[in-house]
């Protein structure tokens, strides 16, 4: 018993400095474990904070700045004088645009009756240059001859297709416009990055990186401005042109009506 004894005390005092070894192994891993946690935390806030403040806006602004303000501040009112052009023409032939069948069959119900007037108050009530050119053709059916409707109308069309293609003529000089300003500050920024080389006596990268940085920045506002409008010209081209065949469509439509109904004769 008393051999019993003596084994176990000395296995407890064996055991205990190694579980407070092992106690204090644990607590230095946990307190390194802690402090690298910390650490890449805290990287990672400072990477997220410097892309947030990288991005969006502050990056447009940043190379806006560096660019040059006067030679960036050009492509910029190209831009913006533009796409007011551009906005306008947009809103305004979609107001333009009317359920061309529905009018038709409108005008015909009423020429059909003998009420050349309430086919002409359908058109004044109506917007767009289709109304505009039934009015006018309605207005002349009193005189009797195909060819002086057919004048008329030919005529009062081309009015219409020049408003539709008011404006236009701007936004085409702003698309041309805005690359050659943007070239314009290409050529300045390599002519100062030239004499940056001749002043320094040097051609190294930090010498030149200045002038070449607004050269490109510029080139890059240019073509920008330049691509975001001619797509909004195309867009406004197609849009014009589908009026236009409408129009067409239309005015043949109306002098079929009227001699059909013997308003006029064919």
């Amino acid at each position: 018993m008393l051999l019993c004894v003596m084994t176990l005390n000395v296995q407890s005092v064996f055991a205990q400095p190694d579980s407070a070894a092992a106690s204090s192994e644990t607590d230095t891993a946990d307190a390194v474990s802690t402090d690298s946690n910390e650490v890449i935390t805290e990287v990672v806030e400072e990477t997220s904070e410097v892309a947030v403040e990288e991005s969006g806006i502050q990056v447009l602004k940043k190379k806006f700045i560096e660019g040059g303000a006067f030679f960036m501040s050009l492509p910029l009112i190209c831009f913006i004088l533009g796409l007011a052009i551009a906005i306008e023409r947009i809103i305004s032939l979609f107001w333009m645009s009317i359920n061309t069948d529905k009018f038709l069959a409108q005008i015909e119900e009423q020429v059909a009756a003998g009420n050349i007037e309430g086919a002409k108050e359908i058109c004044r009530n109506t917007r767009g240059p289709v109304a505009s050119i039934f009015y006018q053709g309605l207005d002349r059916a009193d005189q009797g001859s195909i060819d002086i409707v057919e004048k008329s109308v030919v005529s009062y069309g081309s009015v219409q297709m020049g408003q539709l293609d008011k404006g236009l003529v701007w936004l085409a000089l702003f698309i041309a416009l805005a690359p050659m300003l943007g070239f314009l500050g290409t050529v300045i920024g390599m002519i100062d990055a030239f004499d940056a080389i001749e002043a320094a006596g040097d051609i190294s990268p930090a010498v030149v990186a200045k002038g070449i940085k607004v050269a490109l920045l510029t080139t890059v506002a240019g073509l920008i401005v330049a691509i975001i409008l001619q797509i909004a010209y195309n867009f406004i081209t197609s849009k014009v042109d589908g009026i236009v065949n409408k129009m067409e469509d239309a005015s043949i439509s109306l002098i079929d009506i009227l001699v059909k109904n013997k308003v006029i004769k064919g």
